[in-house]
């Protein structure tokens, strides 16, 4: 049995309506935002066909994506990249509305559901099958956050929470996308983080300060991989990535800036304690 064969639910997404909210849909083409996506998920696929990493011992197909602070484009940037690993050909994604506390994915994909993560983890709902909801794409599912509940931190630390990655994570065709709540906001995104084999940061172009991305990094100094997209970056004449403070390239990581829609998302970085130019990167956004 399969993967889908045991999920009931399914949603059909409005392509027209998610096209308006600068939302990727298989029906796009070559675009330019198609292209910054690509650029965003080539390396994410590459370390994720690594498997459970030697050193963390974590899953690498399991991604999450946050932010320092609330409204820096997160949970589109991780709709997007859900979107654009979709349409890989031996790929299929989960997206995981893991925002518990502030649940966005499923407004902006037009959908309601009652309930989702949070009641598997309280034992509400046994079966985790029942809470998945397949979508109009064909290698695209969704996982919705389900209730509030005032545990959520303690919840998403849970003995069932672990179980439920591992056995979510055990396909390596498969790639788990969490939209996380933001580092600095609640402690439930440093939860996430510790069973992550990957981690995407979205900074604010002209708009986050490097503080907040320093203290942001410092909740994942454990961490061997993590990545930072610069959203709404503004490209320069000479190829470089002007409005955060006015550095220039990125040394080869990104090469798509832009404007229109939700804003371009330029320059993808990556860092790694056994990747000297990776973390030259980080240096050179933060300035030290």
């Amino acid at each position: 049995m399969t993967f889908d064969d045991r999920v009931r639910k399914k949603v059909v997404l409005d392509f027209e309506k998610l096209k308006v909210r600068g939302i990727l849909t298989p029906d796009v083409g070559r675009s330019f935002r198609a292209e910054e996506f690509r650029v965003v998920k080539r390396p994410l696929l590459l370390n994720a066909q690594q498997g459970i990493d030697a050193h963390t011992k974590r899953n690498n197909n399991m991604i999450m994506v946050t932010s320092a602070f609330p409204k820096e484009g997160k949970t589109f940037t991780a709709i997007n990249l859900a979107m654009s690993l979709a349409a890989e050909m031996d790929k299929t994604v989960l997206l995981v509305d893991g925002d518990v506390a502030k649940p966005s994915v499923s407004r902006i994909l037009g959908f309601k559901s009652k309930e989702g993560l949070i009641d598997h983890l309280l034992g509400n709902v046994e079966d985790y099958h029942q809470i998945l909801i397949r979508t109009n794409v064909p290698k695209l599912m969704l996982l919705p956050s389900g209730r509030r509940h005032h545990h959520a931190t303690e919840l998403l630390a849970s003995e069932n929470m672990r179980l439920l990655l591992l056995e979510l994570a055990k396909d390596p065709n498969r790639i788990i996308v969490f939209d996380s709540p933001p580092l600095l906001v609640t402690t439930e995104a440093r939860e996430l983080a510790r069973n992550m084999g990957q981690i995407v940061m979205v900074v604010e172009a002209d708009n986050t300060p490097r503080y907040a991305v320093k203290d942001a990094l410092n909740y994942l100094d454990n961490m061997e991989i993590v990545g930072l997209v610069l959203n709404k970056a503004r490209m320069r004449s000479g190829g470089g990535y002007g409005g955060y403070g006015g550095y220039g390239g990125y040394g080869g990581y990104g090469g798509y800036g832009g404007y229109g829609g939700y804003g371009g998302y330029g320059g993808y970085g990556g860092y790694g304690s056994e990747t000297k130019k990776k973390k030259g990167f980080f240096q050179r956004l933060l300035g030290g």
